[in-house]
């Protein structure tokens, strides 16, 4: 299947290599394909680790171990295969990811429980021990990679590699953050979407690193969509090594906690719109901001509706600024809404105010705005307080293009 890059792809960015993470790939050969598909990440003794994982109840064994491994908070190695998700296999699912952590503990001298694993592609086929065996084994021997390389070879549909920078001050430490990620399709917020990894070199306490990722996590990847479905192998992985030396940041009591709070707040919302640009067939990236809603939780559900909403995105893909579907999308979203007190607009131009359309409306500089790539939607609820922005992208005929040969 031949896909053309993304119009709203990024650059790779110029990420510097983490203290104590050692990026390896290789190719295991899952598809027929003439490209690496295994990943390793060898991280160095004392590396803390924090993971959000999808809450598809068909999730992967790769998911259920992780789940599980992730609360012991340290880590050793990463395993990314692409081209088989794993999923939906049973019992020879899981053979084949304990196979791989067993391997892996091997080769490193630490316990299994240390090794995390992430698979992605096509969902009810096995992983294939034996070229999983192959690959780790290959993937031990191979040269260090670049932050590039390792990005591209966990991706499947992706049309572009995805990669984030982040760095921040604790005390007189300079800490850095390099984050990977792929999704393109099957995505919508349920923590996670898609499979994304995060490296620093500060030294953070593993119960805290994983309060900050989850509270990262809810306004960034549980903020975005591209087709509402949530992947059984959803995966988002931090790890840290320490290897900066600065004091461990337990709390944000201490000193350099809120800078690095900051930093990894950037990282996973840079990550997470990445994702969106690169939506199957999407040709436009879309922010839409609720405000006045009852709570900012309410506000993120009638965000997403719209940015679920079929009709929406292809009214966007048309570059039509059909506000009418919005207020549809609104009034089902089954949280409290108003008619009379609702607002719609594009890029900052209001077309209907307080339940009424404007009197003055020119749709002109919408429709000019609709034809750019960035678009905005407004929504004011006018009830209370609450806000929230979740990302989207428009919904093309390239979307059912990528899927209805998927398999292909």
């Amino acid at each position: 299947m031949d896909i053309e890059r993304s119009p709203l792809a990024r650059p790779f960015p110029n990420a510097p290599q983490i203290a104590g993470v050692t990026p390896r790939v290789t190719r295991a050969g899952y598809k027929d394909w003439g490209r690496c598909d295994l990943t390793y990440i060898e991280l160095s003794e004392g590396t803390s680790v924090a993971g959000v994982f999808t809450r598809n109840v068909c999730c992967s064994s790769e998911v259920e171990l992780g789940r599980q491994n992730v609360k012991a908070g340290h880590a050793r190695a990463l395993v990314v295969n692409a081209g088989n998700s794993n999923a939906f296999t049973g019992y020879r699912g899981r053979e084949a990811v304990e196979q791989i952590m067993a391997q892996v503990a091997e080769h490193l001298g630490c316990a299994p429980e240390d090794v995390f694993v992430s698979s992605t592609g096509v969902i009810g086929v096995p992983l294939p021990k034996d070229k999983a065996r192959e690959g780790v084994a290959n993937a031990f021997a191979a040269a260090e990679c670049s932050w590039e390389d390792a990005a591209n070879a966990i991706g499947t549909t992706d049309t572009f590699t995805k990669g984030a920078v982040a760095s921040a001050m604790i005390g007189e430490t300079k800490i850095n953050l390099v984050g990977i990620i792929k999704g393109s399709g099957m995505i919508a917020p349920d923590m996670a979407t898609m499979l994304g990894y995060i490296f620093t070199d500060a030294a953070v306490d593993s119960a805290f690193l994983q309060d900050l990722l989850t509270a990262s996590s809810d306004t960034s990847f549980n903020c975005i969509t591209v087709d509402s479905d949530t992947s059984t192998s959803d995966t988002v992985l931090a790890f840290a090594t320490g290897k900066a030396g600065n004091a461990p940041l337990c709390s944000f009591d201490d000193a350099g906690a809120d800078a690095f709070a900051a930093a990894l707040n950037d990282i996973c919302r840079q990550l997470s719109h990445l994702v969106v640009r690169d939506g199957e067939g999407a040709q436009k990236f879309i922010a839409v901001s609720v405000s006045g809603a009852v709570s900012d939780e309410s506000a993120r559900r009638v965000g997403l509706a719209i940015a679920n909403s079929p009709l929406v995105k292809t009214a966007i893909a048309g570059e039509d600024a059909n506000w009418g579907r919005v207020v549809m999308a609104v009034g089902k979203a089954g949280e409290p809404a108003d008619r009379d007190k609702l607002s719609i607009g594009f890029g900052g131009v209001w077309a209907a105010r307080q339940g009424l359309p404007l009197a003055d409306y020119d749709e002109t500089p919408v429709t000019e705005h609709l034809r750019g790539k960035d678009i905005s939607i407004e929504v004011d609820l006018g009830l209370g307080d609450g806000r929230a922005t979740v990302w989207t992208c428009d919904l093309t005929h390239g979307y059912i293009s990528i899927n209805a040969d998927y398999r292909s």
